[in-house]
């Protein structure tokens, strides 16, 4: 659950506004199923102006919520079938070295700081099992690797489900409350003359 730096972290700073509103996880939902959805085609599907739909999007984007629009390759099709999870346990000093390594060397595909004894979790994607130990013995200079291969993907990786979360949908409730015009109880000016007309019509 989001905290209050969080939600203001998701306020435009311009007008005070969630970035998270309906619309705009609606956009977001839609553009989880299909990244290459044209402008006019969301707007066709949220009910919106293209120019209106832009605006948000670039908004989203802005605010790094929307961090990119990546290319999903197939790693078997390009001949590295064989993946791999690494833990790493730097020794004394290795940290920024193993972070470092793990940038510099292509079939490295996510790198995590994890915690408990072995700091870093790296995948790897390599052509056969017997190009690993290669590999691994770049890092193996600055600490104590464990492997485990990727026998089965269950489930593939997929975006963040983007969702109204219960203290999202209170801040946006809360905003539209502010910015929505008070309907007074009282009378205006020219109900009371009419009303005092009518009274003296009747006397």
């Amino acid at each position: 659950m989001p905290n209050s730096r969080t939600v203001k972290w998701q306020t435009d700073i311009q007008n005070g506004t969630s970035l998270l509103d309906e619309i705009n996880v609606g956009l977001l939902q839609l553009l989880v199923i299909d990244p290459r959805l044209s402008t006019s085609e969301l707007a066709r599907r949220v009910g919106m102006s293209a120019p209106a739909v832009r605006e948000r999007i670039g908004r989203l984007e802005r605010a790094g919520i929307i961090r990119g629009y990546r290319l999903d390759i197939d790693p078997v099709a390009i001949g590295l079938p064989v993946a791999a999870w690494v833990r790493i346990r730097p020794g004394p000093g290795q940290l920024p070295k193993i972070a470092e390594l793990a940038e510099r060397t292509p079939e490295v595909t996510e790198c995590h700081r994890i915690s408990g004894d072995d700091c870093f979790l790296l995948k790897v994607h390599v052509p056969a099992v017997e190009a690993l130990e290669a590999i691994l013995d770049r890092f193996l200079m600055h600490g104590q690797t464990t492997s485990s291969f990727i026998v089965a993907t269950p489930v593939e990786p997929r975006p963040v489900p983007p969702t109204l979360t219960g203290e999202l949908r209170d801040h946006n409730r809360h905003q539209r409350r502010a910015t929505t015009p008070r309907q007074s109880s009282e009378p205006d000016s020219r109900t009371r003359h009419y009303t005092r007309e009518r009274q003296s019509a009747r006397a």
